[in-house]
């Protein structure tokens, strides 16, 4: 199947498109779609064979898997986290939506294939329309990790048509959000007593205390 390319408007997206979208991604597609940093390569977490095509394309061994959930809100997190501490989940509420992936404690409702030997989960609430209202549609979280950016070839990852002519073999579907980002969010391991930045990256953590 060719894979579509689908314009979508980032401040107001399209019901229609969106819906078209979450329609594929329930047959297990695989998508790159924008975030408030770098574009993301993703698909429904409860597809196993779609969440091996993401490694495949990132050259990223599943045992060894590291990658992130995006979530709708807070109360998505609740779900596929545990023993969030409340200072934590204040940070958290004041954080996001924004550039940030927390490093949690994994939950129950993670799919035991992703679930690691580190037994650990990176969420992330991009403030991005487009990709919030798919995974609000689509009911539970995508599958997350950012587009390969070479520092040789930095105009790549902004510009949505050359993302398209890099990747469009591979993925099932493409989002056209508007220009994207070269700066990836910023880590935060939340799995000790303190939060600690493991990835500087676009959110300036400080700024929330």
């Amino acid at each position: 199947m060719k894979a579509k390319y689908i314009e979508i408007h980032p401040i107001n997206p399209q019901p229609n498109k969106v819906m078209e979208i979450v329609e594929l991604l329930r047959k297990g597609a695989v998508i790159i779609y924008p975030t408030d940093t770098v574009y993301g390569i993703g698909c429904d977490i409860h597809h196993p064979k779609a969440v091996e095509r993401v490694c495949q394309i990132k050259n990223i061994n599943p045992a060894k898997i590291n990658l992130s959930f995006i979530c709708c809100d807070l109360s998505h997190i609740s779900e596929y986290t545990r023993n969030l501490p409340t200072p934590i989940f204040k940070l958290m509420k004041k954080a996001l939506p924004g550039p940030f992936t927390f490093i949690l404690p994994s939950g129950s409702k993670v799919p035991k294939m992703l679930n690691t030997k580190k037994n650990t989960v990176g969420i992330r609430i991009p403030n991005h329309n487009i990709t919030r209202d798919i995974v609000k549609a689509l009911g539970n979280p995508l599958l997350s990790t950012s587009i390969k950016i070479d520092d040789d070839a930095l105009e790549y990852a902004t510009e949505p048509e050359l993302i398209w002519e890099k990747y469009e073999k591979v993925i099932d579907a493409f989002i056209d959000g508007g220009r994207g980002n070269i700066i990836p969010s910023t880590i935060i391991d939340c799995t000790n007593d303190e939060p600690i930045v493991t990835r500087e990256g676009l959110g300036v953590l400080e700024d929330y205390f």
